[in-house]
Parts: C-alpha cells; structure tokens; sequence
C-alpha cells in the first residue's frame, strides 16, 4: 500500500502530473509560437535556449518579477483568487485524460461531465475576472466572454458528449480504450462533431477569429487588462496549460487516445497526435480574421448548433 501511494505520488507530481504539463504547456506555446511566425512569414522566438525553445519559460519568470498592481477600483479578493483559479482548473481537468496509457490519472464514471463543468467555470472566472477588475476596458471583455459562451457552449457539449453514445461511457478513459479497441476514431465515425470541436475550442481559448474578449486592437487586452505581475503570469500559464488541454481533449474523444502502435509507447503517441491538433489550431488562429461578437452568435446558432444536433441525432439512430 506504501509503495503504491508513494507512486501515485510521484505521477500526480512528476509524471504524467504537474512537473509534466507545465513543461508541455511552455513548449506547445512555442509551437504554436513558431508555426504561426512561419505561416506568416516571421522568425518568432530564436535567442532564448535552442531556437528559443526557453522563450515561455523566460516570459513566465520575467513577469513573475515584474510589479504586481492591484487596481484601487478591483474587487481585490476576487482580483487574486481569479489568476490561480484560471490555472488550477485546466491544470486539474488534465488529470481526467489519460495520456501516459489508457487509464488517466485520475478517473471515474461521469469524469466527462467534470471536463465540461471545468470549463464552464473558466468562462465564468474570465468574465468575474475581467467585470471585477474595475476598468471599462476588462468589463467590456468579461461581458463579450460571458456572450460569446452563449453561443458555442450548447454546440460543444453536444459534441463533448457525442463520443460517449458509442462508447457507453461517461469515463474518459473507457471512450478512449474503446476507439483504439475497435478502431473506431471519432473523427471517422463522427467527422461533423470534430469539426464542430475544434472551431468551440477555439472559441473557449480565445483564439482568432474569436479572440473578441481580449481584442487588443479594440479593447487593449480586454478582461485581462489589469492583470500584471505574478497574476499575469499566471493567467498566461493557465492559457498554456488549457491550449494542452484541448489539443488532449481532441485526441482523446476524437483520435482514439494514446493507444500502442507496435513497440512505439502510447506517450508518444498522444504526443504526436497532440502536437498536430495543436498545428490545427494554429493554422485555424491564423487563417482567419477576428468576427464581431453579433456574427459569432447569429453563425453558432444558424450554423454550428444545427451541425452539433444534426450529428448528436445520427449518433441516436446508429448506436
């Protein structure tokens, strides 16, 4: 029993747990980093480490030494707990998936329905956060986050939920030994559901073209506007931490998760598929251009909910 708790230890700390997805959520962000440079014709980050693989790191540690400002006007608890919370909530739905094997870290019937709620919350931490900070710039950007969740949160927890309907589960970790089981990704058997994933994925990172609550062209930097320091730093995190988190999710649901191929082990796997659904993500970010808050909401309900239901009622009549 020692032996086992101490294990279970070390994976929460070390592998596959915090040590682990800290690092993969600095270097998925210079990924994503460099790609977007190369698409657009740009270097991005080259002197710090190897190609300026430590960039993120360095950003982390700068901003942890710059002056931490608490607005005079800010609900100043909920000013300090909002930046812990936005990284301890994607830091703890990460848990949920399994990465190393099939069997996350953490896992029970139901841990699906957590995933969602997870995320839910940070929308509502992003809008508290930015409504509580006491600038109109930061209110502006919590309330188009609060609307813009109007739009793509019923669309995405119909896709959420489409890879448990053949699966028969709410676990995570069953849904994905399912796939890989009976080779049955979810992005063959359900193409429209990926699809509809990605692009409210992409809605819930703030990403372009939804990058709305945090358009710095229009509202400076929106509900994070006020943040400096040791909060901003970890705002940042958590953003890193939640971009693994849905290119985890993506794969998965969607990619049949980290199953073995020959003698290659199931993490590098995961890694791989990882890694190209987050290039997905980038090559999406920078192909489009930033939507207005009324065409994000007139095209989720004209046209990605149908999508998300039509997909949900062919998942209801097949299985």
């Amino acid at each position: 029993m020692v032996s086992e708790a101490l294990n279970f230890v070390l994976q929460l700390l070390i592998f596959p747990g915090f040590l682990f997805i800290i690092c993969l959520a600095f270097f998925s962000e210079w990924v994503l980093r460099k790609f977007v440079a190369r698409i657009q014709n740009r270097m991005g980050p080259t002197y710090t480490g190897y190609g300026g693989v430590l960039q993120p790191f360095a950003d982390f540690i700068k901003l942890l030494g710059k002056e931490d400002i608490i607005p005079a006007f800010a609900e100043k608890s909920f000013f300090t707990l909002t930046p812990l919370l936005c990284l301890a909530l994607p830091l703890t739905a990460i848990f949920v998936l399994p990465i190393a094997d099939h069997q996350a870290l953490i896992s029970f019937e139901g841990d699906l329905i957590f995933l969602a709620f997870t995320f839910t919350m940070l929308t509502i931490m992003v809008f508290l956060g930015g409504f509580l900070s006491g600038s109109i710039f930061s209110m502006v950007g919590g309330v188009r986050a609060a609307t813009q969740l109007l739009g793509y949160e019923i669309p995405f927890l119909l896709v959420l939920f489409g890879p448990a309907i053949p699966a028969s589960s709410l676990s995570i970790s069953k849904i994905s030994m399912w796939q890989a089981q009976n080779n049955a990704w979810g992005l063959w058997t359900q193409p429209i559901g990926f699809g509809v994933l990605v692009i409210c994925l992409l809605a819930e990172l703030e990403l372009l073209p939804f990058d709305i609550p945090e358009a710095e062209t229009e509202i400076v930097a929106g509900w994070n506007v006020e943040f400096t320091g040791r909060r901003l730093a970890l705002v940042r995190l958590g953003r890193d931490v939640e971009l693994v988190l849905a290119s985890a999710i993506l794969v998965d649901l969607y990619l049949g998760g980290p199953q073995q191929v020959w003698i290659i082990p199931p993490i590098v796997i995961f890694l791989v598929k990882m890694f190209a659904c987050l290039l997905l993500i980038g090559y999406l970010k920078t192909l489009f251009a930033r939507f207005r808050i009324d065409q994000v909401l007139s095209g989720m309900w004209k046209y990605v909910i149908p999508a998300a239901m039509i997909q949900f009622i062919i998942l209801k009549l097949i299985w």
